[in-house]
């Protein structure tokens, strides 16, 4: 019964009115920026940093939770009626969820990916609370050779599976890495790269860059794409799925919320990753793959069920760990660090009001993401209307606002500009600011964490393979690593053996 005793307290911290309200608040929020497209809830979290600088961490938390998974249902919206992803996740819903949609099936797809979104996320969250403290209870045996192998992986990781191609991620990993050692050594206190500017000397904030690479860039770049003629919006009638219809999505859905949670643990998995997983799981496995794409409504119910439960399960690391799976989950440290809060394996004992608040609060959360989503559809769609000219000034004046109340200083100004022209940049030549974001996140505790370690082993490397969780770390690093490599070589000598004529011709 102690064991419980946690998560029963976890609850009455979320029935509180204040972080009953502001989970609201974040759900809908997360909604409305999910329906709109290109911004995301990685800016929508950093242009509201600044905003949560006043409220208490476990409330500050909620909110921004709230904002991530609710965002993963708002983008399914205008995926089904209008063919355009409102969220990442949500770009393999267009082909089942819009097809549905001209055949004056749009209710259903948006009534299944509701259901699919509840089931996954709940799934994920009754997960999270049995395997996060067995998580925190095993990183308690990490020091400082298994962080550094942890950072690496998950750099490695995020890096591999980033939505630009490989090498232009592991390019901007590379100067995430770069921008962390900008500053005052911790070892030594020598500085670096600071350039004699004294605004440097305690290194680069983390909220400039965020505010600046995933608020201001994703506002320039919108700004550019958004000139075409918007469509309009596809009827919305008999949003409630026929018993036909959840027979035959319930398979999806389950195998979508398994598959979804384990993906979202992994660094760099993610709701992007697992929708098309789950998506290319269920039409591998059909009787009839060339339903796909024309409306099968196990092609919505798996990928939104999968992206559900991934957002949920990547607190996981987050939490226990202190290692942000993907760029929302870096924006999200970000802020507890602003709190003072450190996550990793002491969250749950040190603040077990955070920890289990923030993740009985998703209970909360999808029971009004359920409520909410439908009776809602016709009011996010009208959002769509708002001329991007009138939503990009107001958007880009908060976020600048924003920046400069972190510490009253012009010089965050200079560097949220800065940051978001270098984020427009990225994205028009096909780089994905997630990975910089990420390293940046990460350079520091692996700069650290690796001399501390050569300091502990006598400057010998070798002493990382001496430790059983660093050595099996660094061997899935190596694989990781290797395995592409290897793949693609053995690909190319295939094809050069198959050019080659045997010596019969």
């Amino acid at each position: 019964m102690d064991s419980l005793s946690p998560v029963l307290d976890g609850f009455a911290v979320v029935l509180e009115p204040k972080n009953l309200l502001y989970c609201l608040l974040g759900v809908v929020i997360g909604m409305l920026i999910g329906v709109l497209p290109g911004l995301g809830p990685a800016a929508t979290i950093a242009i509201l940093l600044p905003m949560t600088f006043g409220l208490e961490p476990v409330t500050s938390i909620i909110m921004l939770a709230g904002i991530f998974y609710g965002a993963q249902y708002g983008g399914t919206i205008t995926s089904v009626l209008l063919r355009l992803p409102g969220e990442a996740s949500s770009v393999v819903t267009v082909f089942d969820g819009h097809a549905m949609a001209r055949q004056g099936r749009a209710g259903t797809a948006l009534g299944i990916a509701a259901i699919g979104s509840f089931t996954g996320g709940t799934l994920s969250i009754v997960a999270l609370t049995l395997v996060a403290p067995f998580v925190a209870g095993f990183a308690l045996d990490f020091g400082p050779p298994e962080y550094t192998a942890l950072a690496l992986l998950g750099i490695l990781l995020v890096a591999t599976v980033s939505n630009g191609g490989k090498v232009k991620a592991l390019i901007a990993a590379a100067a995430g890495l770069l921008l962390a050692t900008v500053g005052r050594d911790d070892f030594i206190s020598v500085e670096r790269f600071t350039f004699g500017n004294l605004s440097l000397a305690d290194g680069l904030d983390f909220v400039p860059i965020a505010m600046g690479l995933f608020g201001l860039g994703e506002i320039l770049y919108n700004l550019e794409e958004r000139h075409r003629a918007t469509q309009a919006p596809a009827a919305v009638t008999d949003v409630w799925p026929s018993r036909a219809d959840l027979r035959q999505a319930s398979g999806a859905i389950g195998r979508g919320g398994v598959l979804g949670f384990l993906l979202g643990i992994l660094p760099g998995g993610g709701a992007v990753l697992s929708s098309l997983a789950a998506y290319a799981w269920e039409k591998r496995r059909a009787r009839h793959p060339e339903r796909f794409g024309h409306g099968a409504i196990e092609g919505v119910a798996a990928p939104e069920t999968a992206n559900n439960a991934a957002a949920t399960s990547s607190f996981i690391p987050l939490l226990s760990l202190g290692i942000p799976a993907n760029a929302t989950m870096a924006v999200i440290f970000g802020a507890l660090l602003i709190q003072g809060v450190t996550p990793g394996p002491q969250l749950v004992t040190e603040h077990p009001e955070l920890f289990w608040g923030v993740v009985n609060s998703m209970y909360l959360g999808n029971v009004l993401l359920l409520i909410m989503s439908l009776p809602l559809v016709g009011l996010f769609v009208r959002i769509l209307r708002v001329r991007p000219a009138i939503l990009a000034p107001i958007t880009a004046l908060i976020t600048l606002i924003g920046a400069y109340t972190v510490r009253n200083d012009v010089f965050d100004i200079g560097l949220v500009v800065f940051f978001g022209v270098l984020g427009y940049l990225m994205k028009k030549t096909g780089f994905d600011p997630g990975p910089l974001v990420l390293a940046f996140v990460l350079g520091s505790l692996l700069e650290t964490s690796l001399r501390r370690s050569l300091l502990l082993f006598d400057g010998n490397p070798a002493g990382f393979l001496t430790r059983p969780i660093s050595g099996v770390l660094l061997a899935c690093f190596l694989l990781v690593a290797v395995l592409p490599a290897a793949r693609t070589l053995l690909h190319r000598r295939r094809a050069h053996l198959d050019r080659v004529p045997s010596g019969n011709e």
